[in-house]
């Protein structure tokens, strides 16, 4: 009998994961990031780290800067 979980997680984490992974895989730093999105280099950092939260308005903004639909940022996570 398989007993494997999955862990949920919360949306902020999803956010914060989806978020980082984006920005690496077009090789941006955090600064470059927050210059793209038009937001100060710290919240992208706090953003990653799930230290803040971020409005709907906000989550647009990081999704039209990645040219990603805003449900990628907030997709499931695989986690065991």
């Amino acid at each position: 009998m398989n007993t494997k979980r999955k862990t949920l997680i919360t949306a902020r984490q999803r956010i914060a994961s989806n978020l980082k992974r984006l920005r690496k895989e077009r090789g941006w730093s955090q600064e470059y990031m927050a210059e793209a999105a038009d937001f100060h280099r710290t919240y992208v950092s706090q953003l990653e780290r799930c230290v803040t939260n971020i409005s709907i308005d906000g989550l647009e903004q990081l999704a039209n800067a990645l040219g990603v639909d805003i449900l990628d940022l907030l997709s499931t996570l695989d986690i065991e």
